[in-house]
């Protein structure tokens, strides 16, 4: 094959994978996949799962929770008109996707020039009942470890709280989660999505970001923008599900299943399929310099 044409082929086939990570924001995960999803349908439990985009919606900020030092608090302390935050609903002991979302959201941030605290807040809320203020603690020091900023830890808040306050707090922000228990019902794990909040200093909504890898640039972008009160537009509903226990295996897998969008599928397909073409018309145009070749030979 021609050199240009193998450095053109070369080059579409980056565009392909691009595009494909564009679009779906997918970075690795197959190997991490387990459980069946037939017919194209997502498993019953993740149907009762996702984020719906609330944007301009207050929080609930007066409703009561714990902070990691075991002191009571609510919402109205850390967006009381002063600054804007990053705001995630997660859990603590979550096995695989909560852990995810923290390092993509403090590895972003160490790209960001606004600093925790002092700037912005961040804001974690559990959404299990029953983990506790030693939880919030254990994972607030491993991120701001991570971060690499220890100064700044006054800015970073991990909160547990009662049922009532997650569901306000769960029902404001559009997110839906389902317990999932084990057959004994001893132990129970969440089915749940990945999504990050940035919210205003009056605590409306701004804007959501998907997944478990966010763009410094948009981070700050977003905080800039959340600091004078503007409220962003929705993005792609691209999300990232997990849940650990499958009930209808009887057994406990862990499942991180990524809805793509169609357009971002049907981009991968149509470059797939003109490189394949090229390729044909490439061992053709071969072929027939091959014949010619020996003809005029």
């Amino acid at each position: 094959m021609h050199p240009i044409r193998k450095i053109r082929l070369a080059a579409l086939l980056g565009c392909a994978l691009a595009c494909a990570s564009a679009m779906g924001q997918v970075s690795g995960y197959g190997d991490k996949q387990t459980g069946e999803v037939s017919g194209g349908q997502l498993p019953t439990v993740l149907q009762r799962v996702g984020v719906e985009q609330h944007l301009n919606t207050p929080l609930p900020l007066h409703v009561p929770f714990t902070d990691e030092t075991g002191k009571p608090v609510t919402l109205n302390d850390y967006f009381d008109g002063k600054k804007p935050g990053l705001f995630a609903l997660v859990y603590y002991r979550c096995p695989m996707l909560c852990s995810e979302e923290m390092d993509g959201m403090a590895s972003a941030l160490q790209m960001v020039k606004l600093k925790p605290g002092s700037d912005f807040n961040i804001v974690m809320v559990s959404i299990d009942p029953r983990e506790t203020p030693q939880d919030a603690a254990e994972k607030k020091a491993m991120y701001v470890k991570r971060y690499g900023h220890p100064e700044t830890a006054n800015g970073w808040h991990f909160l547990v709280g009662p049922k009532t306050s997650i569901d306000a707090v769960s029902q404001a922000t559009g997110y839906g989660y389902v317990e999932v228990k084990s057959p004994d019902g001893q132990t129970s794990q969440f089915a749940h999505a990945s999504a990050l909040e940035v919210v205003t200093p009056e605590g409306r909504l701004a804007q959501y970001y998907m997944g478990v890898e966010y763009s410094p640039k948009d981070l700050l972008l977003g905080l800039i923008e959340a600091s004078g009160n503007k409220i962003g537009s929705p993005v792609a509903n691209i999300l990232t599900y997990c849940y650990h226990y499958d009930p209808q295996q009887n057994k406990h897998s862990l499942i991180v299943s990524r809805v793509v969008q169609l357009g971002g599928m049907v981009t991968v397909a149509g470059l797939g399929g003109f490189m394949f073409l090229m390729f044909r018309r490439d061992i053709k145009l071969g072929r027939d310099h091959s014949l010619t070749k020996r003809q005029n030979g």
